[in-house]
């Protein structure tokens, strides 16, 4: 599927939101309580959705 580059851009800018939100979740866990997922694996959701993100904004 070939997206436009005004579609590329806003998937990068939610996947780079979404990042932040999982990020949060990790903190928030971090805290004491857990939410769906352990600390550990909302950092890793967020690290991949933030590379995800950056990817596409770079992809020409």
């Amino acid at each position: 599927m070939k997206m436009k580059k005004k579609q590329r851009r806003d998937v990068a800018q939610a996947l780079i939101y979404g990042s932040v939100v999982a990020v949060t979740l990790s903190v928030i866990g971090m805290l004491g309580t857990d939410l769906y997922l352990a600390s550990t694996q909302w950092l890793l959701v967020g690290i991949l959705l933030a590379i995800w993100g950056i990817y596409l904004r770079m992809v020409k």
